[in-house]
């Protein structure tokens, strides 16, 4: 019989090469080199990314405009094999507009539904702030079943399915702010940041002939491998003193004065399903409190708000999971 260690769920009598999760790494790492051709210098944010496809999430990017959110998209559907949506916001888009509109056909004598550009494996959903609530509600239906209603009638969503949505941190006229509610739908909120000098003296090397590098890419894994992947997660064990732990992070939310809302149980999943992701990418088939803490600051404090005093004392909700992170016990190896 297998045993395990209690904190840390790696199997004693079991090493990293497990069949599942070796085949899963190199699959991860295939895909994480393949987009690397067309974004330089962003391997983090290239591996959330992945992480989040893998995972079957969606993730919010706040950056400012111009540094490869969109190219970031492409690749990672060119690397799949899948195809690539894209969504301008405004105040004037309709839901129809994201999710499609049926349209009399004369020579059927009935009505035809025209799919939307959500119908992609890979959406982006530009300044998705500058639509109207009624807009990102369609959005959100997609996100989050997986599927879209019009007309009374449901077309379901292929796989695998991830939406980008990015948002404009300095410019907050004309937009809608996202409700907690919907912010929770998303498995993670990055930033990608500028380059470095190295890495954007590549970027003018490689858009010297006008054509994206993300254009180029061939792929490396297929949608059915990916979601073959997202399948393979649930092998991936937590022990019961991990468990424990990302339950005590939670709480401490929950708990802390600074806080108004605290993570909630869909979050909770969510950190579970991507730390899972994480161990899986790394070919292991067991998770640990070190992937817990590296993901938390991605996974955690979108989803939580902060009190009007806090704010006022400039505290964000980054710096509170930081201080739980650094407070909440972690598990020993051997302990229980």
């Amino acid at each position: 019989m297998t045993t395990t260690d209690e904190a840390t769920g790696k199997p004693a009598t079991d090493s990293t090469d497990h069949g599942a999760s070796k085949g899963f790494a190199e699959n991860f790492l295939a895909l994480t080199h393949n987009i690397s051709q067309a974004i330089r210098g962003k391997s983090t944010v290239i591996h959330l990314m992945t992480l989040a496809l893998v995972a079957d999430g969606h993730v919010l990017v706040e950056d400012v405009p111009g540094v490869g959110k969109t190219s970031l998209g492409k690749a990672l559907a060119r690397s799949v094999d899948g195809r690539f949506g894209r969504v301008q916001f405004t105040p004037d888009l309709l839901p129809t507009d994201v999710t499609g509109v049926s349209v009399w056909n004369r020579g059927a004598d009935a009505f035809e539904f025209r799919p939307g550009p959500v119908f992609a494996n890979v959406l982006l959903a530009d300044e998705i702030n500058r639509a109207s609530p009624k807009t990102q509600s369609a959005l959100l239906e997609a996100m989050a079943e997986r599927q879209v209603t019009a007309d009374g009638v449901t077309h379901h969503l292929g796989s695998p399915f991830v939406v980008i949505a990015t948002q404009n941190p300095i410019e907050h006229e004309g937009t809608y702010a996202l409700p907690e509610a919907q912010l929770d739908r998303f498995l993670m909120r990055i930033e990608i940041g500028y380059p470095d000098r190295e890495a954007e003296l590549e970027i003018l090397e490689s858009h010297g002939d006008r054509q994206e590098p993300a254009d180029l890419l061939s792929p490396v894994v297929t949608p059915a491998q990916v979601v073959e992947m997202s399948d393979s997660l649930e092998q991936v064990y937590l022990a019961p003193a991990l468990k424990f732990y990302m339950l005590d992070l939670a709480d401490a939310t929950r708990r802390h004065p600074s806080l108004s809302l605290g993570l909630s149980p869909r979050g909770l999943l969510a950190l579970q399903r991507v730390v899972r992701a994480h161990a899986a990418s790394e070919g292991r088939a067991y998770a640990t409190p070190d992937d817990v803490k590296q993901l938390a600051l991605y996974v955690i404090p979108h989803r939580l708000l902060v009190t009007p005093e806090a704010r006022m004392r400039g505290t964000r909700p980054t710096d509170v999971v930081t201080e739980i992170l650094d407070g909440v016990p972690v598990p020993r190896p051997g302990g229980s």
